[in-house]
């Protein structure tokens, strides 16, 4: 039962992220801010910074779902989770030193789940254990 919710989890957070990551590898500083209107974050980086952050989201998603998938290093799933929360770990930090709180408090909850991932799969549901 724990496997399924751990997938059905990492399935989620892989859209969300997948789609974000992309719109911020794909669309212009200005287009961005202007499509998300709660990402005023995108003020204080350039546009190369945004389109990294983009790609490191990115990488995270096909991390989290796609070695367990093919079978191949499945461990390195619970590792990008843990690479994905250090990424909410930075936008939580971008949020503090904005004094965006309730923004902050989504971040923060992003990272309590990319924690139950990486938990989930190191230590209760663990790829072939």
């Amino acid at each position: 039962m724990m496997d399924i919710v751990l997938w059905v989890v990492a399935a989620a957070m892989a859209v969300a992220f997948g789609i974000g990551g992309a719109s911020q590898v794909i669309l212009s500083k200005e287009k961005y801010r202007a499509l998300a209107h709660s990402q005023h974050w995108v003020d204080d980086f350039s546009p190369g910074h945004i389109k990294a952050i983009g790609t490191i989201k990115l990488l995270g998603v096909i991390g989290l779902i796609v070695p367990p998938l093919v079978g191949v290093l499945p461990v390195l799933s619970p590792i990008a989770a843990c690479g994905l929360m250090l990424v909410m770990a930075g936008a939580a930090t971008t949020r503090f030193r904005r004094s965006e709180w309730g923004l902050m408090a989504g971040d923060t909850a992003y990272l309590l789940v990319f924690a139950f991932l990486a938990w989930g799969r190191f230590a209760l549901a663990p790829f072939g254990g």
